[in-house]
């Protein structure tokens, strides 16, 4: 890439500032309806990184016959109908502005026996090449800032309708990309270690001869330590989520079949407090801890169990901010003969905590042993870095194409015409 984008150096700039001092930003006077937005350490880990649940508005807690089940909700993986899948999905980074910004995803998931199953995933978030400056605009070197994350997952029925699962993640982000040994800034890769718990209930039923299948779904993922790029004191909490969800589809007649699905999101990750001040607007400090004394909300800088709990009830304006916290997804399905699907969802962040608010459309198509899958976004809030632009999955179902390889395989028959 011969011409260099300054943009692209700002954002990854705007994306360190937010993960290094994020949890410890200090707010001033009351909110009075301004952002008080949370943040954390490597927010690619909460991009939804399939094209399927990308064109419904981001839901996948409770969504059916998922390979990429790991990323939204482990537990679902014992309920797909297929024994064996595998996806493989790419999605384009702020493509208006920059050419070579992505995140990649490959999900495996495969049946142990009827009970049990077993999944891996591995996403990786490219920043592209950058050219890094100092203060005085003089050359620090060329970088590639990237961040990606290995995951293993186990899931087990409890019973015919209900399954529960854990997940292991290792998380690895660089950044900088390998410049902080020319700026000398003390900048390295920063590295945690985390963990899902998950749990799904499936069902179906038949009302006046409609054929329903539902599924309830919830998952605390990304339970972990926090990351750091520099000391200890600047560790940062990694985006530990609360997934609730529920999807129900019906069966129109023998070839339609019409889905919507209902994702609820809340960080557990403390949200930032209003901090003291005296008459000439300076921060008033605790002589004992040296510490800014809190007004309104908690203290951000916790641990990670403290954080997680009290982040139900730790939000400066109280009740009602806490529910400012929940995110809404929804997304509606069709299928056609379940090998031609439309898609469309809605995702929706307060204007306070994000403003993330955009409409997404689908596409899918299963042809043999492949599947593919499109999705579109349009923000109407705050511009996404998704936005107007196509992300792709292609999925691959090992149990057909066994089935294909073995009628490969069949002996041809020869029959012979009676004899008179």
């Amino acid at each position: 890439m011969k011409k260099k984008i300054q943009g692209l150096a700002l954002l990854v700039l705007v994306l360190f500032a937010n993960t290094i001092y994020g949890q410890n930003s200090i707010s001033t006077g009351q909110l009075d309806g301004r952002q008080n937005t949370i943040t954390s350490a490597v927010p690619f880990l909460m991009i939804t990184p399939n094209a399927r649940a990308g064109g419904m508005g981001d839901v996948g807690a409770a969504v059916p016959n998922d390979p990429n089940a790991i990323h939204w909700n482990a537990s679902k993986m014992v309920f797909n109908d297929k024994k064996g899948m595998v996806s493989l999905s790419y999605n384009p980074w702020l493509r208006a502005l920059v050419p070579d910004v992505s995140l990649s995803y490959l999900s495996v998931m495969g049946m142990i026996n009827e009970k049990s199953a077993i999944g891996g995933s591995l996403r990786y978030f490219s920043l592209g090449e950058i050219q890094f400056t100092d203060q005085f605009g003089s050359s620090l070197g060329k970088a590639n800032p990237s961040e990606w994350a290995a995951d293993l997952a186990y899931a087990q029925k409890l019973s015919d309708n209900l399954s529960l699962a854990v997940a292991f993640r290792f998380i690895y982000s660089n950044i900088a990309g390998g410049a902080q040994t020319q700026s000398q800034s003390g900048i390295s890769a920063g590295t945690a270690y985390a963990s899902d718990i998950s749990g799904y209930y499936h069902n179906n039923t038949s009302i006046e001869g409609y054929k329903i299948n539902y599924g309830i779904g919830a998952a605390i993922t990304n339970i972990g330590s926090k990351l750091t790029y520099t000391t200890d004191q600047n560790a940062n909490f990694i985006p530990i989520n609360l997934r609730l969800g529920g999807f129900g589809q019906i069966a129109v007649d023998k070839y339609n079949t019409i889905a919507l699905a209902l994702d609820l999101n809340k960080l557990m990750v403390p949200t930032p407090p209003v901090y003291k001040t005296d008459a000439s607007g300076n921060y008033v400090y605790d002589q004992s801890t040296g510490e800014p004394i809190v007004e309104a909300g908690k203290k951000s800088n916790v641990p990670v169990l403290q954080g997680m709990f009290q982040s139900f009830y730790d939000a400066p304006g109280g009740i009602k901010e806490e529910w400012n916290e929940v995110n809404i997804a929804t997304g509606l399905e069709y299928w056609y003969d379940k090998q031609f699907a439309l898609r469309t969802g809605y995702f929706y962040e307060n204007q306070y905590k994000g403003n993330r608010k955009y409409a997404t459309f689908g596409l899918g198509l299963k042809y043999n042993v492949f599947t593919i899958d499109a999705a579109y976004l349009v923000s109407f809030g705050q511009r996404n870095p998704l936005d107007n632009t196509i992300r792709f999955t292609l999925g691959l179902d090992f149990e057909a194409l066994k089935s294909n390889k073995n009628e490969k395989e069949q002996p041809v028959q020869i029959f012979e015409a009676p004899k008179d």
